[in-house]
């Protein structure tokens, strides 16, 4: 059993360290979206990628580990969390303590994760809105009716109001 709770927390460190990864990847993207650097959020979200199949990795190789602790406890996986597996290790106060420390960072972890995606959805949401609005002005743009522009001949030159604008004589 002991052998199995050092595998998690291992596992559960590696995770940790891979979400970190991410935090640090996903302040990048921020900037990038910021700067309207399309190239680099395109570098960026290549390496998101590849880190978050490595967390993937790390997630079977946990739940494998979480099955095999809970054939030792005679529990079912899906009731093992890591609250319950620290109310186990009572009598082990070390193994304990080390799971709490690691659940936790793990937690916090996650939490600024979240708060940082966040904030980038709503960054990629407003310039999706820019970009929105930029290709309805150029549409309307081209679409605009042609005026009545005539040159002393009395022929329609097809200008869009005019080339000067609009005659501000009148």
């Amino acid at each position: 059993m002991a052998s199995l709770m050092d595998d998690l927390t291992q596992v559960l460190e590696d995770e940790t360290v891979e979400y970190q990864r991410l935090i640090d990847l996903s302040q990048d993207l921020r900037e990038a979206l910021i700067d309207s650097d399309v190239p680099a959020v395109e570098r960026i979200s290549a390496c998101q990628e590849e880190v978050a199949n490595g967390i993937q990795s790390l997630e079977t190789k946990r739940m494998r580990i979480t099955n095999d602790i809970a054939v030792v406890l005679n529990k079912k996986p899906d009731e093992l969390k890591l609250s319950v597996l620290e109310e186990t290790l009572a009598n082990q106060p070390k193994e304990q303590k080390k799971l709490a420390m690691v659940r936790t960072d793990l937690k916090e972890t996650m939490t600024e994760l979240k708060r940082i995606n966040r904030a980038n959805q709503a960054l990629i949401h407003q310039s999706m809105e820019l970009l929105e609005f930029d290709l309805n002005l150029f549409r309307s743009m081209r679409q605009a009716p042609e005026t009545a522009n005539y040159n002393k001949s009395a022929v329609n030159t097809g200008d869009l109001l005019g080339s000067r604008g609009f005659d501000t004589k009148q």
